[in-house]
């Protein structure tokens, strides 16, 4: 009788880059190139400014990573961790105004924007604003063409309305997992002004990115298991020592029998 062959899992490691403005550089773009196979470039609404991204982008093409639009509220000064009501036709068009932005400098570099992920308080806002969520998918969906039925693959929280406006588009919808935040036991992630909302033992962050992208779980504040099923895992930029806790989780995801691949 032939035995049962489980099939290897494959996940994706993205990481906010380019997240500084100016002379003022937050994130370690070079060493978190050599270990993520996706960028979240950020397209100067929350940081970034154009020669940040223009060098984000050379770097990214040349290590063979693919570049995505990180867009965001018009929030420079908080960081687009402030939530806004920004009109929906608004935020499309700033949206689209984000990746076309980037797209510029990708295309310079040799290569192409491949997704989209929003950041901070638009990423929170799209997971339960319908209007806002939509409204995301519709610049993803300008920024493709006039006329055009597809557009990027859009990366976001599984669950999300901004995941479910997505596949109603007709674009890719992506779901994603964080090994550095924690979870409630309904699978979303707990507010960041809450205790413990960051994981920052880094052999915990380790432990919990295997733990996801292997066997398909994490454990929720409140102790309980938690069923995921991520294609792609984010290790944020932004964070003391963050280039090391990537090479890290790289180390052990390949350790652990994880095929580390970009999903688009």
């Amino acid at each position: 009788m032939d035995s049962m062959i489980a099939p290897t899992p494959v996940i994706d490691l993205n990481a906010d880059l380019g997240e500084g403005f100016g002379r003022w550089t937050l994130t370690d773009d070079e060493a978190l190139l050599s270990v993520v196979t996706s960028a979240n470039v950020a397209c100067g609404f929350h940081a970034g400014d154009p020669s940040i991204m223009r060098r984000v982008c050379e770097l990214a093409a040349e290590r063979g990573v693919r570049i995505g639009a990180q867009v965001s509220y018009r929030d420079l000064a908080g960081f687009g961790r402030r939530s806004m009501d920004v009109p929906a036709g608004e935020l499309a068009d700033e949206v689209a105004y984000q990746i076309g932005a980037l797209e510029v400098f990708a295309r310079a570099a040799g290569s192409r924007v491949s997704y989209v992920k929003p950041h901070g308080a638009l990423y929170n806002r799209t997971v339960h604003d319908a209007d806002q969520a939509a409204a995301v998918v519709a610049g993803v969906r300008l920024a493709a063409g006039a006329g055009a039925t597809g557009g990027l693959p859009v990366l976001g929280l599984p669950g999300s309305l901004l995941l479910a406006a997505a596949e109603a588009a007709g674009l890719a919808a992506v779901a994603e997992a964080f090994a550095d935040r924690a979870y409630t036991p309904a699978g979303t992630l707990v507010p960041r002004g809450e205790p413990g909302a960051v994981v920052h033992d880094p052999g915990a962050v380790v432990a919990r990115a295997v733990g996801m992208a292997a066997r398909g779980e994490v454990t929720a504040a409140d102790g309980s298991r938690v069923a995921v099923a991520p294609r792609s895992l984010c290790l944020h930029g932004d964070t003391p020592g963050a280039a090391d806790l990537a090479r890290r989780v790289r180390e052990a995801l390949d350790a652990g029998g994880v095929w580390v691949e970009a999903f688009a």
